[in-house]
């Protein structure tokens, strides 16, 4: 049963972690947790470029589920940290299919938020017949408006820290930011890129809650966010733009839960609701006093229904 007072499953320890080296620059850390004999269900961080945590463990059921996690290329204890190289959505989705066969999977849940979504639709639809079931938060397609609205468009609601994430920049680099942020960001100078990333990285969590978030530095984590972050958005655009959308022919035949946050900012609900459109099958669940982290208290106890939901499938 999960615990009232946070609604997730009480804190548990992997019984099993290690390393994966998917090719001649990468490594992947890797961990699992729960019921070796359990439903498999896969749990894909956000970002680009976070990580997992110990809480990502606790959204599931552990006497009922398998659960799998690791750090995307880049991220966490993988290594090596922020390295760019070969580091893009196809290798991401080829890294699941390593780790898939490397657990011996036949077929597993997918669970995603954020850039979670985006890698869990993106695996889905190119190996639909290895995902029992989706369950996704805080839809991102990584369409160029979405990264345009997070960059500037956002500034509708937050003024103040959109334009202190701008004013870091010399005047005439304000208004196509990306590509400045992401050079200061690959500069080899931590007296350049670790006060920039700080930026990055703090506006993103101060937009992420319904309610402020104090944001405390931390340099390492930072820079390996908002790094691989800017190197996507520059770098990994899907063509055609729309093309998550239009291959979900491809997964409506798979049992799938969307849940968003109905004040989400950084993943506006525009997004979550043209995926409800071409995917209709999908429940789909606004949770009314939300923004985007997964750890608000309505996005984790519908986020719990649904891995509770999927839990005997």
């Amino acid at each position: 049963m999960t615990t009232a007072a946070t609604d997730l499953f009480p804190p548990l320890e992997p019984y099993a972690t290690g390393y994966l080296r998917v090719d001649d620059t990468h490594e992947l850390y890797w961990e699992e947790c729960g019921n070796p004999q359990g439903v498999p269900v896969l749990y894909l961080h956000g970002g680009p470029g976070a990580r997992i945590a110990p809480v990502h463990r606790r959204f599931f059921d552990p006497e009922a589920y398998r659960i799998l996690l690791f750090d995307q290329r880049g991220c966490g204890y993988s290594r090596p940290t922020g390295e760019l190289k070969n580091n893009d959505t196809p290798h991401l989705i080829a890294d699941i299919e390593t780790l898939r066969t490397h657990w011996g999977v036949e077929k597993w849940h997918v669970f995603g938020g954020s850039w979670g979504s985006t890698l869990a639709l993106a695996y889905a639809e190119a190996y639909p017949q290895r995902v029992s079931a989706l369950m996704l938060r805080g839809i991102f397609l990584l369409r160029k408006w979405e990264i345009d609205w997070f960059l500037k468009g956002m500034a509708a609601l937050f003024p103040d820290l959109n334009e202190k994430l701008l004013n870091y920049l010399p005047a005439d680099q304000r208004a196509d930011p990306l590509p400045a942020y992401y050079d200061l960001m690959t500069n080899p100078d931590p007296a350049i890129h670790t006060p920039a990333a700080y930026e990055w990285s703090s506006y993103e969590v101060q937009t992420s809650t319904l309610l402020p978030t104090l944001v405390m530095p931390d340099p390492v984590k930072d820079l390996t966010m908002a790094r691989i972050e800017a190197h996507f958005f520059k770098n990994s655009l899907f063509e055609p733009d729309d093309k998550l959308l239009r291959d979900v022919d491809k997964i409506r035949h798979i049992p799938g839960i969307i849940v968003q946050g109905r004040y989400d900012v950084v993943c506006p609900a525009v997004s979550s609701y043209d995926l409800h459109k071409a995917w209709p099958e999908a429940e789909y669940v606004i949770v009314p006093d939300a923004g985007h982290s997964a750890l608000e208290p309505g996005i984790r106890r519908e986020l719990v229904r649904a891995t509770e939901k999927f839990k005997t499938l």
